[in-house]
């Protein structure tokens, strides 16, 4: 039986040179994993680190833009609160001149109710007014033919007392 252990190759002897060819095949297989990591992860540092250099100038300018905003709308507040302030003292102002206007109105209608009143009342003035006028139109009438007689009188008696006043001492 020491003879057959020593000559052909057995099971028990190929055994411990498969498991070294696994370890082998273990170890090549891992170093070709890890060649095949790090050849990715150069791959990803070329691609994440420029990508996270970039998101953090992006983030950045996004805070700076957001900030910018903020300090914006601050100042734009401002001017709309001290802007509302003059409006609304001016509407204030436009208030008041409306409730002015209203009791100026309100005068003006009670002025008018008193002119239609007095409107009412000269009616029959305006009758007497109209008859006075009449008068006065035939008086005028009357006047000019007064004036008319007068003056053939003065031609009449003028001519005689002309002629006499040539004789008079005076």
């Amino acid at each position: 039986m020491a003879e057959s252990t020593e000559q052909g190759p057995h099971p028990a002897n190929d055994r411990p040179s498969a498991a070294n060819a696994d370890v082998q095949a273990n170890a090549y297989a891992m170093d070709r994993l890890s060649q095949a990591f790090e050849t990715s992860a150069r791959r990803w540092e070329l691609i994440v680190y420029p990508t996270l250099f970039a998101f953090i100038i992006l983030a950045a300018y996004g805070f700076y833009l957001v900030f910018s905003l903020a300090k914006d709308v601050h100042y734009l507040a401002i001017s709309v609160d001290s802007n509302m302030t003059v409006m609304a003292s001016n509407i204030q102002s436009i208030s008041d001149n409306m409730g002015q206007m209203n009791l100026s109105v309100r005068t003006m209608a009670v002025s008018v109710d008193s002119m239609a009143r007095d409107v009412s009342v000269l009616e029959p003035m305006l009758t007497t007014l109209e008859t006075m006028d009449h008068s006065v139109r035939n008086m005028s009438f009357t006047t000019a033919n007064m004036r008319d007689d007068l003056g053939v009188m003065n031609r009449s008696i003028s001519r005689p007392m002309h002629f006499m006043n040539a004789f008079m001492p005076w």
